[in-house]
């Protein structure tokens, strides 16, 4: 036995999550579901076959691979049990692509039995047997299989099997002999299916053939990936195989969800929700249709023949996660629309160019998710993959909800174990747009209680997220930074490259102002007259939207020019800007701004120069912004 119950998704994710010292919440609840079932002591190990009471009643492996292609793997999911059972709807699949639909059906009808998998079950008049999933309708499956010799349709099989894994499969002699030596049933239920000439040959080699098939080796891993498969359309997300073609996985799924789970199948679909199969040796699939596929082995059978541990672990995901079929919203290709960091996008202040580069060296600890479509346990997986994959490099997460459509408890649950992961690293995360949907806070505030408040950070949008990231970032690379600094005459940006006596032309025209925190200082439509050196506080630039409320353009601080377009087009004032913080600044009148023509023109021509290059600045990152975020 080869135990990896410390692994998650193989031995590349396993290191890889050891190196993030932050392991994805995915795998921690795998982890935990291993754990919780383990102990269970219930069901039987399958004797029937001899060489099948030799398992180890111990041995537990889950595997859930996503139809993008990511593995979660605990317990003993690499250890190799043979496929029995689970192997009906692959060789059905196979069946269907080498006769086509009205063949395989005029040869074996898809209607549930409620009987055993073993059952003799065949339909009065015609002698069909009633389902694939039973072994009448699997040994009769089985003898379509094309091929001109025993050895070539063998030969078949495990190339299909190995298309669905991912990897070579093989077969496990000493299993097939005991099939082989035991299987007398079989070989009745195939005699019987010549009598009604669904087998239209010596049905020996067929019944030898369906022993074998039975008898391939495989893995929980294995089994993740055969179901990720159907669950991808036929294309193994892995490799990117097509294992079987896409207009037939419909018609497996289909009488996996009715028959699968023989006497259990209504049960199983009522409460479970997924297309499912399963196998004597204790392995079981089940498939979430254009999201993920689930792998469980553990021998302990129910009084179903089903896996006692595989049962309990497909039920709880299926509650916990919300994977079941009939209860889904649309998903779109992927939840993340944009993703970016404040290295290469930052927020609507204006910075010093001290701080614009100290925020370019570290604003890739900034990341930003701009997420759409509709959120459950598949598409949200995607998204805390991805920040789990970055958690060493990420300092703050923003996370923007503003074009998601829905969220379900289960995506609220992958947020809160992010949020709880990072918040215990010292990292912060914030939500945009989180009043659309109030089910992420309601859940919040269930989970983390008093401390809601504290950790749960919710903002109106990005920009006002990225400011407040920014604003931490700055405060632990530049300790040092005053945010309230006064700015005198030479530290206005616009007359940075000036000479002493030049400043002393302009701060000569200058008219000093104050302001209180909250006025208004220039109204939208108000007449175009001066712009404004700002000596000390800040203040933000706003536009009014449709909605009733405003959006903001800039937020200055000390030492930055506003207001400038004055002196370019005297043009009614476009905006309206409103203090902060208790300001004060520096009007230069335009007709002073005017009169430098005259009297100091080489001033006036700097000062315009000087202009160009801050409003080109601007419009870049306006720009910028722009063609990421709308």
């Amino acid at each position: 036995m080869q135990n990896r119950g410390d692994e998650i998704g193989g031995q590349a994710s396993a290191s890889a999550d050891s190196k993030l010292g932050c392991s994805s919440p995915i795998a921690d609840y795998l982890h935990r579901l291993h754990y919780e079932f383990a102990g269970l002591g219930d069901g039987q190990v399958a004797t029937y076959i001899p060489e099948l009471a030799k398992a180890d009643p111990k041995w537990f492996g889950i595997c859930l691979v996503t139809a993008t292609g990511h593995v979660y793997e605990v317990g003993d999911s690499r250890q190799a049990f043979t496929i029995q059972s689970i192997s009906k709807p692959f060789v059905y699949g196979l069946a269907l692509e080498d006769h086509g639909r009205q063949h395989v059906l005029s040869k074996i009808s898809t209607e549930p039995t409620g009987d055993a998998f073993n059952s003799i079950s065949l339909e009065p008049g015609t002698g069909r047997p009633r389902n694939p999933m039973i072994n009448a309708g699997a040994i009769a499956t089985t003898s379509l299989i094309a091929g001109k010799s025993p050895h070539t349709r063998s030969r078949r099989l495990l190339e299909m099997f190995a298309l669905y894994a991912g990897r070579e499969v093989l077969l496990d002699e000493a299993v097939y002999r005991s099939e082989s030596e035991t299987g007398h049933r079989n070989r009745a239920i195939g005699y019987m299916l010549r009598n009604f000439d669904i087998l239209t040959t010596d049905p020996a080699p067929s019944v030898e053939l369906y022993f074998q098939r039975c008898s391939v080796s495989v893995t929980a891993r294995d089994l993740g990936l055969m179901a990720a498969t159907l669950a991808n359309r036929g294309v193994n997300p892995v490799t990117g195989k097509q294992a079987i073609r896409g207009e037939y996985v419909e018609s497996v799924l289909s009488v996996m969800g009715s028959c699968g789970m023989y006497d259990f199948a209504g049960e199983w679909m009522y409460h479970i929700g997924m297309p499912a199969k399963s196998g004597v040796t204790g392995g079981i699939i089940a498939v979430l249709p254009g999201q993920l596929g689930i792998g469980v082995f553990s021998p302990p059978l129910d009084a179903h023949g089903n896996s006692v541990r595989g049962i309990r672990v497909c039920d709880e995901l299926s509650r916990h996660c919300d994977l079941h079929l009939f209860n889904r919203p649309s998903v779109g290709n992927s939840a993340i629309r944009l993703a970016s960091t404040a290295a290469e996008l930052s927020s609507n202040r204006v910075r010093t160019p001290e701080e614009s580069e100290t925020l370019h060296a570290f604003g890739a600890g900034i990341r930003v998710y701009q997420l759409q479509g509709n959120l459950t346990f598949a598409s949200t997986e995607a998204v805390v993959r991805d920040v789990i994959e970055r958690a060493n490099d990420l300092q703050h997460l923003i996370v923007d909800l503003k074009r998601v459509l829905t969220i379900n408890e289960s995506a609220c649950r992958l947020f809160y174990e992010v949020l709880r992961k990072l918040s215990s690293l010292g990292k912060s995360v914030l939500f945009t747009h989180a009043e659309r949907l109030p089910l992420l806070r309601q859940y919040m505030k269930a989970r983390l209680g008093p401390r809601c408040q504290e950790l749960f950070r919710s903002l109106e949008d990005n920009d006002l997220a990225l400011e407040w990231c920014e604003n931490r970032v700055l405060e632990t690379a530049l300790p040092d930074r005053s945010p309230d600094r006064t700015a005198d005459h030479g530290q206005y940006e616009l007359l940075e490259s000036f000479t002493p006596e030049e400043v002393a032309v302009i701060a000569s025209r200058l008219r000093r102002r104050s302001h209180q925190q909250g006025e208004v200082i220039i109204n939208a439509g108000d007449e175009a007259g001066e712009m404004f050196f700002l000596a000390r506080g800040s203040v933000s630039v706003f536009v009014p939207l449709e909605s009733g409320g405003r959006k903001r353009l800039a937020t200055f601080s000390a030492g930055m020019v506003f207001g400038e377009m004055a002196v370019i087009d005297r043009a009614p004032r476009s905006a309206m800007i409103v203090a902060d913080s208790p300001v004060v600044c520096d009007a230069l009148n335009v007709e002073d701004f005017e009169r430098l023509g005259a009297t100091h023109p080489r001033i006036k021509i700097k000062l315009l120069e000087k202009l160009t290059v801050i409003l080109s600045r601007r419009l870049r990152k306006a720009n910028r912004k722009l063609s990421v975020f709308d």
